[in-house]
């Protein structure tokens, strides 16, 4: 590995990302089938956005325990990505599925690809983390350590917490004809052992699950030295087995197959419906096995064999299976190794309101409110909405949407507080938000125990938009309050993601509110707003409408989308052709991204950023210049991005800002990202992602957008 002054040339480890040059990007025939070589394939932009993130571990401005962070963000990741797209993408081969994606691969080619780039990426991650990040970080006290690495003193801590914690709770599970080989549940650790009665001199397989009851690495004494505990258990493995010989032992991990096969149409009760696909789902397929280089040919043969898997399934790690765990790495204490804190500010009018003893409803009646979180706290403004709410005598009724939540939610538990008061509260859950099934299933039976009206959205669709409606006693009679946001209603990721949201009592939007909760918990055909755009109804339309706009206006027109993922083939399309009459169009794209950027005569007029940080950029924001007439820009900012899950078969909200405070805001945050001399990557001509902006990392668009927001913020408290 190539060092200077401590700088990982991060070429060796990221070297130019090979595509293919040659290939048209005018659609073609292939096999009589059209495929439109315009688009980049789904799944490898996303291999290439999770690449992105590792190389932020490679970065020399980022302190050592972040980089290792962005180590262990890449693996829990592709975790995901192995539980939902490569299952999905294994049942396709599976079911022998031959046609053509848009982009020209069969299902089965696009799968070979994956896999091998998966390869690819995991070995440089190892690379990194071993080359330099541990090492380095060695150096600075904080180390994850092997067993020949330990003092004397170590080994008996480590004997005495195996032989008093770990020991009692270990059950080794053999294989032989009156044992069959143990079910391996999703991504749970196990130690695949062969022993050896050396009376018979006969091998035996035996499976010894990692217990998950303490932490994977085990902090030594002093706090800043771990070992991986299954090192700990394969140095006492003996004691498992009296009088067996041990011939192998290795580490290995199984990913399966996790969504859920759910069809809510022939579902009577969802609620009960998805409490038995959740079981199921520890069931899954297997889909990939890791498992450390070094274990032998027929140990691998093995677990190949009874998973059902091949050996393109296999990788086969050298250094640390699933560097997830890293995180704990991540919380030793060292300030200097990490990223200086930034305080989350109180918006000024809130902050004023609090100290005068005015409500949230005093303060929104006056103008809205538009936040951005986490530079403006989310617990000072959505949570203290909702609270103030639940005890506001004057309230008459609570509506909320509920899309991904914490386990303990304090918005849930004021929604329960304002049912058992009286208050008509009415939430929509939505159960098949993946990965959070489990806690939305405990909220919305905790919630309808309180008294809380609950219903899990229209069958067919799930319910993404971020909704708040309040309907208040006002002294000049009832008045809506809305909130409306990008992201979900979680205190914890509200302090990880970048969103925005927008408290308003505007009549036009907050009766579009209340039409769409009645949409969403009654019956309705035909449904229409006034000003917000939703999902599935008009979105998709209303998009290309505005679009198309800006392209009348040619040279004059101008497009800013930020958004996760752009991936549907129309959107990209319409993208392309405004962009061939002269529109300027900048995308902000944090994830996977089909377009192809800056390619003459296709999209030369069109710039793709994709920004990482310390913050998740999950807002989206749309721009259109000319979108309420000539030089009269539209912002919009929502819950939708632009793929066709979101576009046809979610409900999303997008809302207007109208207000010029609000538009400057949303202007600043744009331009801040956009910026030449901020750090970001940048989608070139020929597919490959290059890192922008000055070499350090600093100054960060996320750092300018704090240091902006926490100024404008005090110089308004102060004012106000």
């Amino acid at each position: 590995m190539s060092l200077s002054n401590g700088i990982l040339d991060s070429t060796r480890i990221f070297p130019e990302h090979q595509v293919n040059k040659s290939a048209p990007w005018v659609v073609s025939l292939l096999n009589g089938i059209p495929v439109d070589h315009r688009l980049l394939n789904r799944e490898l932009s996303w291999l290439d956005f999770n690449e992105r993130v590792l190389r932020l571990a490679t970065e020399p401005g980022i302190p050592l325990l972040e980089r290792l962070k962005f180590c262990a963000i890449f693996s829990s990741n592709l975790d995901e990505f192995f539980q939902v797209r490569v299952a999905a993408m294994k049942d396709q081969e599976a079911a022998g599925i031959t046609s053509l994606l848009p982009d020209g691969l069969t299902p089965a080619q696009q799968l070979a690809q994956v896999l091998e780039r998966v390869q690819e990426l995991c070995q440089r991650q190892q690379r990194l983390l071993f080359d330099v990040l541990l090492p380095q970080l060695k150096r600075e006290g904080v180390e994850l350590c092997e067993w020949h690495e330990l003092s004397e003193s170590e080994v008996a801590y480590l004997k005495d917490f195996y032989d008093h914690r770990i020991f009692p709770i270990l059950t080794p599970l053999a294989v032989d004809p009156a044992h069959p080989f143990p079910y391996v549940s999703n991504l749970a650790f196990s130690v695949a052992t062969i022993v050896r009665d050396p009376a018979t001199l006969e091998q035996r397989f035996a499976r010894v699950k990692v217990p998950t009851l303490f932490p994977r690495l085990l902090a030594l004494p002093g706090g800043s030295r771990f070992i991986p505990v299954e090192s700990v258990i394969i140095e006492f493995l003996a004691t498992l087995f009296p009088g067996m010989e041990i011939d192998e032992a290795t580490i290995f991990r199984v990913t399966r197959n996790a969504d859920l096969a759910l069809e809510d149409e022939d579902a009577e009760d969802l609620l009960q419906a998805v409490e038995v696909e959740l079981r199921k789902r520890r069931y899954g397929r297997a889909v990939r096995l890791e498992i450390d280089h070094r274990s032998s040919t027929k140990m691998r043969e093995l677990l190949i064999a009874e998973h059902d898997l091949s050996e393109k399934d296999v990788v086969a790690v050298d250094g640390l299976v699933d560097p997830a765990c890293l995180w704990q790495m991540h919380a030793v204490d060292r300030s200097d190794l990490k990223d200086d804190q930034w305080q989350p500010v109180t918006a000024g009018r809130l902050a004023a309101a609090a100290e005068s003893g005015r409500s949230i409803f005093a303060v929104v009646r006056e103008r809205a409110l538009l936040l951005h979180h986490p530079y403006e706290s989310f617990a000072s403004s959505v949570e203290e909405f909702v609270a103030q709410a639940a005890v506001d005598p004057r309230v008459q009724s609570i509506k909320m949407t509920l899309y991904r939540t914490s386990g303990d939610s304090p918005i849930a538990q004021h929604l329960i507080l304002a049912a058992e008061r009286g208050v008509q509260v009415a939430v929509l859950v939505e159960l098949k938000a993946r990965f959070d099934e489990a806690t939305n299933v405990t909220w919305a039976k905790a919630l309808e125990r309180a008294g809380v009206h609950v219903v899990y959205g229209l069958v067919g669709l799930k319910t993404h938009a971020k909704c708040v409606l309040v309907v208040r006693e006002d002294n000049d009679g009832l008045r809506r309050y809305a909130h409306l946001g990008t992201g979900n209603y979680n205190s914890r990721t509200a302090r990880l993601y970048e969103d925005l949201g927008y408290i308003t009592c505007e009549p036009d939007i907050t009766a579009d509110a209340a039409q769409l909760f009645n949409h969403l918990t009654g019956y309705s055909r035909e449904v229409k707003y006034s000003r917000l755009i939703v999902a599935p109804e008009q979105l998709r339309s209303r998009l290309i409408e505005l679009i198309r706009n800006e392209g009348d206006m040619g040279e004059r027109g101008h497009v800013t989308i930020k958004v996760n993922s752009l991936a549907d083939t129309e959107m990209v399309h319409e993208l392309y052709a405004v962009s061939q009459k002269g529109v300027k169009v900048n995308l902000i794209i944090r994830g996977l991204c089909c377009l192809r950027a800056g390619v003459p005569g296709l999209s030369e007029n069109i710039r793709v950023r994709s920004v990482l940080g310390r913050y998740l950029e999950h807002s989206r924001v749309f721009r259109f210049a000319n979108g309420q007439g000539e030089n009269q820009p539209l912002h919009l900012i929502g819950s939708a991005d632009l793929m066709g899950r979101n576009l046809d078969k979610r409900v999303e909200v997008l809302t207007p800002l109208s207000h010029p405070k609000h538009q400057e805001w949303l202007d600043k945050t744009l331009n801040t990202l956009l910026a030449d001399d901020v750090p970001a990557f940048e989608l070139m001509p020929d597919d490959s992602w290059t890192r922008v902006g000055p070499v350090l990392f600093e100054p960060h668009s996320q750092r300018l957008l704090y240091e902006w927001a926490a100024h404008r913020q005090t110089r308004r408290n102060s004012r106000d």
